[in-house]
């Protein structure tokens, strides 16, 4: 098993429960929660969109959330990209629609020349933190600082306390400058180990954000009431706002038959997962490419470890380019219209929640192909939409449209003249 799964179950084990009780004990708002509510509305939101502006404002979605590039080259002169996302960013606000900017990962301050695991370059991590804030100011309304570290494709090459470390240091530095711009941080699912090492830091933060994804990953089954418990638990820890970064369903992929498992193994020089690990060297180097750099990713190039990371983790599911047996909310099928009936019910429920102060739909279109393992017949990573890969509404599309129509005249927004 994965060290940060481990992890995730050891810190959960100990800070979950408790704090799930603790939070039907303590109110269930603060003054910065009914201020983030009061100035934004119920953030509205939706990840990775397109730029069909009048579709997206029609679904009543108020903003967009996307990752910006790391803005210098190995020069120290800006880069193209920069520039680019900055233009993008201009289109949806020019439109009223916020942008949720996520900056960029530890991994990319390194490859640019950044060792963010020396304490030494805190300084010029600030540097480039300030940078961001004051070129994106006009064209964004939040900025999460980093994703998801804690899971190994965002995190590594850094540890965990690396990566805290680094958060810390971007939100300090983008805190003292942000005006009107509102900032934190997000975990997958609980990720108590990582909420930990960010208390010192949540004094810098508007929100703490996390990511809870239901039935779409493991094989068994995720609930509504799970994400009672998860945002509970994580409000009662660290006492800030809470916000959704992520949550959705898939909208397509069924589990594979022994037969369909045997062929796929024997596309790869193998006819059992047995001997797959018996020859687990050359079975992943035949691998496509992208699963591939996955496994000796997160094996750390350990070839000892291969067989445990590929079978024991969620990259057999990309494997296998399934959904297992029992990954699925009961009543929630993995087709179009069990997603739109997954955000028929939970939307109304999240709104309800008074310490969340918004939530952000993963995502405005389906993909292509998996951004994992590079397989366009991988489910994993590519129904998640509410429009297809053509941009046609699906039935979840209508089903957000809805429910986001219904929070917007109940939760709207304060405008700069202070008028709702």
């Amino acid at each position: 098993m994965e060290q940060f799964i481990v992890d995730q179950i050891k810190y959960g084990l100990k800070y979950l429960p408790v704090n799930a009780l603790k939070a039907k004990l303590i109110s269930s708002s603060s003054s910065e929660t009914v201020c983030m509510r009061e100035k934004h509305g119920f953030i509205r939101g939706i990840c990775h969109p397109n730029e069909n502006y009048e579709q997206i404002k029609n679904a009543d979605i108020g903003w967009v959330r996307f990752d910006i590039p790391y803005p210098f080259d190995e020069n120290g002169s800006i880069r193209g990209c920069f520039y680019d996302f900055k233009e993008r960013c201009r289109g949806y606000a020019e439109n009223g629609i916020k942008v949720m900017a996520v900056s960029p990962n530890p991994k990319e301050f390194i490859a640019a020349g950044v060792d963010v695991t020396d304490k030494a370059n805190d300084e010029k991590v600030a540097e480039v933190s300030r940078f961001m804030i004051n070129e994106l100011r006009d064209v964004i309304g939040g900025v999460q600082v980093a994703n998801e570290m804690g899971l190994p494709i965002f995190t590594l090459p850094v540890t965990l306390r690396q990566a805290a470390h680094f958060m810390g240091v971007t939100l300090k530095a983008m805190s003292e400058i942000r005006g009107d711009i509102i900032i934190g941080y997000n975990s997958t699912s609980p990720q108590a180990d990582l909420h930990l090492l960010m208390k010192p830091y949540h004094r810098y933060c508007d929100y703490v954000g996390m990511d809870i994804y239901m039935g779409c990953f493991f094989n068994f089954p995720g609930f509504m009431w799970c994400f009672d418990t998860l945002l509970d638990y994580l409000w009662a820890y660290t006492g800030k706002p809470i916000l959704l970064q992520e949550f959705g369903y898939i909208s397509g992929g069924a589990a594979k038959s022994p037969e369909e498992k045997k062929a796929i193994l024997r596309r790869y020089g193998a006819d059992s997962e047995e001997e797959a690990k018996q020859n687990i060297e050359s079975f992943v180097n035949a691998l496509p490419e992208r699963l591939a750099e996955q496994v000796k990713l997160r094996s750390h190039g350990n070839v000892e470890r291969y067989a445990d990371v590929l079978f024991n983790s969620d990259l057999v599911n990309h494997l296998y380019t399934e959904l297992p047996k029992y990954t699925k909310i009961p009543g929630c099928e993995h087709t179009p219209e069990g997603q739109a009936k997954f955000y028929r019910e939970i939307l109304p429920r999240l709104y309800n929640k008074k310490y969340l102060v918004g939530a952000m739909i993963y995502c405005y279109s389906d993909s292509p192909m998996c951004y994992v393992c590079g397989q366009n017949e991988c489910p994993t990573e590519t129904r998640w939409g509410i429009v297809d890969c053509d941009g046609k509404e699906k039935p979840s599309y209508y089903a957000v449209k809805e429910a986001f129509g219904k929070i917007a005249a109940e939760s709207p927004v304060i405008n700069f003249n202070g008028e709702k």
